[in-house]
This record gives C-alpha cells, sequence and structure tokens, in this order.
C-alpha cells in the first residue's frame, strides 16, 4: 500500500509539473486595423482614444482566448472578428465602397500547424469574412470561394446572409465620392488606369488581421478587408491570397498583411517574410523589415505588416506614415500604437 501511494505522489508531482510547464509557455498575440496616410492631425482627441479603445479591445480579446489555452486560430478569428464589426476599419461594418457602390469582401486564414487555409472573395452579404474562411478551410475541399459560390457554400453551412447594405457608413461614402472626383479630375480620366493612379495612398489601403501563437506552439493567421475604395470588375487583393496577404507555419513564423495589395501580390510579401526566417536564419524583425521597408518600397508598395515567429517575437514593420496595430505578450499589457511614436 505504502509502494502504491509512493508511486501516486511521484506520479502526481511528474504531472503537477508538466501542467505547470506547459503554463508557462510563451504565446502571443498582434493584430492590424490598416496601414496608410493616418494623419495626426485628422483626430481629435476622443477620436484617437475610440480608435485605441477598438484596437485594445481586440488584440485583448484575442488574448484572453490564448490565455485560456485555446488555439491560435481561435484567437485570430476572435480578434478580427471584433474589427469586423467595428466602422472604424476597412473590413466588415467599416467596408470601402466599389465603383458601384456595393461592398465587395475578402478574407483568408492560415494553421501554421497543419498548414491548411481557407479564404473567400468578393462576397457580398456575409457580415464576418473571417469566420467563413475558416469554415473553408475546415468543411470544405478547397482552399479559396469567390462570390456567388462562396456565399452559396456559406448557406449550407447555416451561415445567415446578410444585405449588403448592412456595411454602409456614411464616411466609407464620402470616400468614395471623393476618389470618384479624384478620378475625374485627372487628365487622363479617359483611361481608368492611368487615372486610378493618381489617387492618394489612403483610397488603395484598408484591412485588419491577426497573428498568435498559442500555448501549444501553434501559430496562425488571418486577414480581412473590403479591399480598396473605388475599385471595379470584381478587383480582388492580396488579403484572401496565401502567401501574399496572409500566411503561417508553425516554428517559422505567421504573416497578416495590409497595403496596396497589388504589390502584395506580386512580392509575395507574407510568404517571402517566412522564406527569410526559414531558409536565411533572419530575425522576424529583420526579414519583415527587410521586405516592408526595403524590396517592397523600392517598387512603389505601401503599406505593412504584423508578423510573429515561434518564440512569440513580433515585428510591425510599415512603410506609410501610420498603421494601427496592437501587441500583446503573456503576462504583458496590451500595446496599442497608430504612429511610430506609438
Amino acid at each position: 500500500m505504502k509502494t502504491i501511494s509512493l508511486a501516486f505522489a511521484v506520479s502526481l508531482t511528474l504531472f503537477s509539473g508538466l501542467s505547470f510547464a506547459n503554463s508557462d509557455k510563451p504565446f502571443a498575440i498582434a493584430i492590424h486595423g490598416g496601414a496608410g496616410t493616418i494623419k495626426k492631425s485628422s483626430f481629435t482627441p476622443e477620436q484617437e482614444q475610440a480608435y485605441r479603445a477598438k484596437l485594445k479591445e481586440a488584440v485583448d480579446a484575442g488574448y484572453l482566448v490564448l490565455e485560456k489555452g485555446g488555439s491560435s486560430l481561435k484567437a485570430v478569428t476572435t480578434a478580427i472578428n471584433v474589427l469586423e464589426d467595428s466602422p472604424y476599419f476597412n473590413a466588415g461594418k467599416g467596408a470601402v465602397y466599389t465603383h458601384n457602390e456595393q461592398h465587395e469582401m475578402d478574407a483568408s486564414i492560415m494553421d501554421g500547424n497543419t498548414m491548411n487555409a481557407g479564404a473567400v472573395a468578393g462576397v457580398k452579404h456575409i457580415k464576418n469574412p473571417i469566420d467563413l474562411a475558416r469554415l473553408v478551410m475546415d468543411e470544405s475541399v478547397h482552399v479559396m470561394l469567390y462570390g456567388e459560390g462562396a456565399e452559396e457554400f456559406a448557406l449550407t453551412q447555416g451561415v445567415q446572409l446578410v444585405a449588403n447594405e448592412t456595411f454602409n457608413t456614411q464616411k466609407r461614402y464620402q470616400g468614395l465620392q471623393r476618389a470618384k472626383a479624384k478620378m475625374a479630375e485627372a487628365k487622363t480620366s479617359a483611361d481608368y488606369q492611368a487615372a486610378h493612379q493618381q489617387l492618394d495612398t489612403e483610397y488603395k489601403v484598408g484591412t485588419v488581421g491577426a497573428v498568435a501563437l498559442d500555448k501549444q506552439g501553434n501559430i496562425s493567421a488571418g486577414t480581412s478587408t473590403g479591399g480598396m475604395t473605388n475599385k471595379r470588375y470584381g478587383r480582388i487583393g492580396d488579403a484572401p491570397v496565401i502567401g501574399a496577404g496572409t500566411y503561417a507555419e508553425n516554428g517559422v513564423c505567421a504573416v497578416s498583411a495590409t497595403g496596396h495589395g497589388e504589390y502584395f501580390i506580386r512580392y509575395q510579401v507574407a510568404g517571402d517574410i517566412c522564406a527569410k526566417v526559414k531558409y536565411q536564419s533572419k530575425s522576424i524583425i529583420q526579414a519583415a523589415d527587410e521586405v516592408i521597408n526595403q524590396r517592397l518600397i523600392t517598387a512603389g508598395g505601401t503599406g505593412g505588416v504584423i508578423a510573429i515567429d515561434h518564440r512569440g517575437n513580433i515585428a510591425t514593420p510599415f512603410n506609410t506614415e501610420g498603421m494601427y496595430r496592437a501587441t500583446r505578450k503573456s503576462g504583458e499589457e496590451a500595446q496599442v500604437m497608430i504612429w511610430r511614436d506609438k
């Protein structure tokens, strides 16, 4: 009897030590609400406080999932849902308008553990596109679904469609009218492509995203967007493109991008950052900086990324005036930033 008790005591001690070790493993999350022309002068103190509060709400929501032992995938979708449901950011409720005065949204998610991914593009009636991207990953045999087909799949999964007008906001509508006026004023307005080049950066960017590392050591990334103001012809940006706007691989890194999507697709930004970490043994901070502030900016691409590695190190480089972002690591308070000086 004493031998059994001793064995039990030893087992209990080992189990307790294992549990403590697991709880002591690092976990972290980073989010972004888009990069672009974010001028301090355009914010009242109340507006800035509201944006910062929403970013903190999102990063804290994802952090709570991780703290309780939840998966990085769940943390990513939870954080992004908060941003999609806010009119402040270009995703979900705050999605910009297309040329035809509608909203077309894209999203993607990637699981670094399985290398599985899901994406949707051009959806018009999905309240939270990131959730549908997750369903594509988990419940379909495909990676990316588009438009009506994606929404048909959503119905098979019990997702309720909403009216496109659900995403209407006065601020975004005024932005569309300004974009149309700028293009009309361009001397080359007869050429849509040339006239579009006259638009300021603020009309070409805007995304939300999250990357996370959980206690199990798994990393994930997700991105959601309303796309580009005044976009036409069913344009799709980098947000739903795995390797461009979103990428995750266990033991390497996870990335979510925001910026002028055409450049992020051409330069496979998210995948390129992780490749530098994987094959060149560069730190996540060095790899992300090289791609965003050297390779991309030299090509004329504007934007930024949030990136995390398997140790919980985080990078948030951007080459625009500002980028809405927040980070939180295990045992630490949230850090919320908009400009380079916080």
